[in-house]
């Protein structure tokens, strides 16, 4: 269905979106580096009659997360409409949550981006958004690109920003590589972890992780059994070990023994990236033998497809 510029979207009118968990920084690429993790959150939007934004949600949030227009993804929706200069109909929201909150595995990224992709098909037929334009959205809601570039286009991603804006490069990561995700049932709050970070670091040490960073993306997508060497950071880890103790603990006993370990974005989730998927059975039952509290071991693939949506229309019913 195609509609003028301005028009009022008919009720029910919606979009199935599904967006993929994220791992940013990979050890050594702070701020840069991301990686899109088969691990989805799925949202249905749906135009409803009058004004605002009911909220469902089922999984992980559940009664914790608002279920007003102050929740994330309903703030993205509604961003993304600003932006285009389009005005928001009345909306339902159903989210099925699975990625865990405050983990270091992208939640917020995938709730904003989930609303982006949400609005893109709403708008189908009338504005059209491209990946660079969310990209852009994306990264002004979420303050970095880092973990929005993967979820937006899946694979392994290279963000940078310019003063034009965010940009990013999608590469396609070798079938060799095999990630693990440890999960604890604690959270860590990321702008806490990120108050941790001085504002300069030494030079040596700067020197150090521009090689493995470089290093990185050449095991990641053609030499995998280079990843423990490549995964090395002396940027940010280490700072922020005060805040996820056992993180710390845990990643230095899986890099012991030989298993490419880091912390998941800012943590306290950890991310192994095996070069063999029998690598990752050793890993989760090191976590287990070794981890002093309840961690939750995932055994996923990388997404290739990054963000999807699907938009359809709900017949209204027959009137008396």
């Amino acid at each position: 269905m195609t509609l003028p510029v301005g028009a009022v979207l008919p009720v029910g009118r919606g979009a199935t979106v599904r967006v993929p968990a994220t791992s940013a920084n990979l050890g050594p690429g702070f701020d840069t580096l991301g990686l899109a993790l088969a691990l989805y959150d799925e949202l249905r939007v749906t135009v409803v009659q009058g004004s605002g934004v009911h909220v469902e949600v089922t999984g992980v949030g559940k009664g914790d997360v608002p279920t007003d227009e102050s929740n994330l993804v309903a703030r993205a929706i509604r961003y993304t409409f600003d932006h285009v200069g389009q005005p928001m109909p009345g909306l339902r929201l159903d989210a099925n949550n699975v990625i865990p909150h405050g983990s270091g595995l992208g939640s917020s990224a995938a709730a904003i981006v989930s609303g982006i992709m949400a609005a893109k098909g709403l708008l189908d037929g009338i504005v059209d958004l491209d990946l660079d334009r969310m990209l852009i959205i994306a990264t002004e809601l979420e303050g970095h690109p880092d973990n929005v570039a993967p979820a937006l286009f899946g694979g392994l991603t290279i963000a940078w920003t310019t003063p034009g804006g965010p940009r990013a490069k999608k590469l396609m990561v070798h079938r060799g590589v095999s990630p693990l995700v440890c999960v604890p049932e604690h959270s860590v709050s990321t702008a806490f972890a990120r108050s941790l970070q001085p504002a300069s670091v030494p030079y040596e040490d700067a020197v150090f992780n521009l090689s493995r960073s470089a290093l990185l993306i050449a095991a990641l997508i053609q030499s995998p059994e280079l990843l423990l060497q490549a995964t090395e950071d002396k940027l940010h880890q280490d700072y922020r070990a005060s805040a996820m103790p056992e993180t710390s603990s845990l990643v230095r006993t899986l890099r012991d023994h030989g298993l490419a370990a880091v912390v998941s974005g800012a943590g306290p989730s950890i991310l192994v990236l095996a070069d063999d998927p029998a690598q990752r059975l050793v890993a989760a039952e090191l976590v287990a033998t070794h981890a002093t509290t309840a961690w939750q071991s995932l055994l996923l693939a990388v997404d290739f497809k990054g963000a999807t949506v699907v938009t359809h229309q709900v017949e209204a019913p027959a009137q008396p």
